[in-house]
């Protein structure tokens, strides 16, 4: 492959923003002027674009004016087969799932219909700026199998697995834990490690979930310890009275995964709505992370993630943020961090003493409120480490994937290109305007903010 370079602004993360409150600035990597250099899809140099040109004086350079350059986007939490039902009204969790999401997930039995839906699936995702998502599939091997393979066609980095359910679940739908381990077996020796896919064993629910299925992902950890875990947590509270019900030895939800050994790295719980505060404790304490789906939550009645809990400093929880598509309604990230702002804020106020003063704890309060750093952290750096694939992607430095997203600070509705001509002149953009054009895009933009996505240093998609 031949050397190739990109200059233009870009901004990155060397550090949680949390652990930094007043000082945010001090964990972003912020260059207003800088040049990133790809050789093979990796990145071999970054840094101000007067310190790096000389030392690569007849790159090809691509120039991105007029934009800021974050690494992609991570969704840690989406459902491929649910492209075609984003929308579905008015249902809370389980029988939204009945009514709309098993027949629909059941078509992508056929591989045509599952092509299709797919294809539609990773359009949408690189035109949102997302360039790797931990993603549910069916319990199906065509499903599966075309979900790896378009991955591998995009050159994504993409992580999955054959999602198992047996219980509370239509008949033609559920899987026997025999079939579920033979089938991931199969796909693990297929797939896993091959190129950039990486495979979780994924039970979709400990409600859909019978002990010997549970027994079946246990088997398949022990087997294959380097093996992601991906499935569902405390989402609903009706979710958790029927898991407590068939888990009449566990005083939690999490205590069912618990049981099983599948509890610690690479572990993800998605939405971890209800979690109590021993959960937190003991996610924190194992490595073990949540996947915050704020649209979701919402869209379907859930409830109000606890954000400055999960970011406790003495008991940090490791957070990747997933848009949960079709549970959310939407595609974009950049929405996510709309709804997680919003979210946060209504948990400051709960927290800040004017509800009820004796539950004040202004320390959580403010640590729900999500600044542009700890927004766009969560979708890079810190996506990446929840999902312990840091070491590949979520950071401009050099060694890793070049996967990255330039967004657009005057694209959107009218008003968005109105609300930053205030902030921006046309001049030199310091970090400080850069945050602030974030923070417009994030509260008042959409998906027209992403203007390119690249994959491994070559452009995946362009705004028409």
């Amino acid at each position: 492959m031949v050397e190739k370079a990109v200059r233009g602004t870009f901004l990155d993360f060397v550090d949680d923003p949390w652990k930094h409150v007043g000082n945010e600035e001090e964990s972003v990597r912020f260059h207003a002027d800088g040049l990133l250099v790809i050789d093979d899809g990796i990145i071999t140099d970054f840094g101000p674009y007067a310190e790096v040109s000389p030392r690569h004086p007849d790159v090809e350079t691509t120039v991105i004016a007029d934009r800021i350059i974050l690494p992609g986007f991570i969704d840690g939490h989406i459902h491929l087969p649910q492209t075609r039902v984003l929308g579905a009204y008015g249902e809370q969790l389980l029988p939204w799932l009945q009514k709309w999401v098993f027949p629909e997930e059941h078509k992508y039995a056929d591989r045509a219909y599952a092509e299709e839906g797919t294809t539609h699936f990773f359009d949408n995702l690189l035109a949102s700026g997302t360039t790797t998502a931990q993603t549910f599939t069916t319990g199906n091997l065509t499903c599966n199998e075309v979900f790896f393979e378009e991955a591998a066609r995009r050159n994504m980095r993409m992580i999955g697995g054959l999602t198992g359910i047996d219980r509370h679940v239509p008949d033609y739908f559920a899987n026997t834990p025999e079939q579920f381990y033979d089938d991931s077996k199969t796909l693990i020796e297929k797939f896993h490690g091959v190129g950039r896919a990486l495979y979780a064993i994924t039970p979709r629910f400990g409600f859909g979930a019978s002990n010997e299925l549970l027994a079946a992902c246990q088997k398949l950890k022990q087997e294959h310890p380097d093996l992601w875990i991906n499935t569902h947590i405390s989402e609903n509270p009706a979710e958790i009275h029927g898991v407590l019900a068939l888990h009449d030895d566990c005083h939690d939800y999490l205590g069912v995964y618990e049981k099983y050994d599948l509890v610690g790295p690479k572990f993800t719980g998605g939405h971890g709505v209800w979690l109590s505060n021993d959960e937190f404790r003991r996610f924190s304490d194992t490595g073990a992370a949540v996947a915050f789906c704020p649209s979701s939550n919402l869209y379907l009645g859930s409830g109000l993630f606890r954000l400055g809990k999960a970011t406790d400093p003495e008991h940090r929880v490791l957070l990747s943020f997933g848009t949960d598509m079709g549970g959310g309604n939407r595609f974009s990230l950049l929405n996510s961090l709309e709804d997680a702002y919003k979210v946060g804020m209504l948990n400051n106020t709960i927290l800040d003493g004017s509800i009820v003063p004796s539950e004040m704890d202004l320390a959580e309060s403010e640590r729900n409120k999500l600044s542009p750093f700890r927004a766009f952290y969560s979708l890079t750096r810190g996506g990446a480490e929840s999902l312990y694939i840091d070491e590949f992607v979520g950071t401009f430095d050099i060694g890793k994937e070049a996967d990255f997203v330039a967004l657009d600070y005057t694209a959107g509705p009218p008003a968005t290109a109105w609300h930053q001509s205030l902030l921006y002149d046309g001049g030199e953009l310091t970090l400080e305007t850069a945050a602030d054009l974030l923070f417009g895009i994030m509260m008042v933009s959409d998906e027209r903010a992403v203007d390119e996505t690249w994959v491994m240093g070559e452009l995946a998609y362009k705004k028409a």
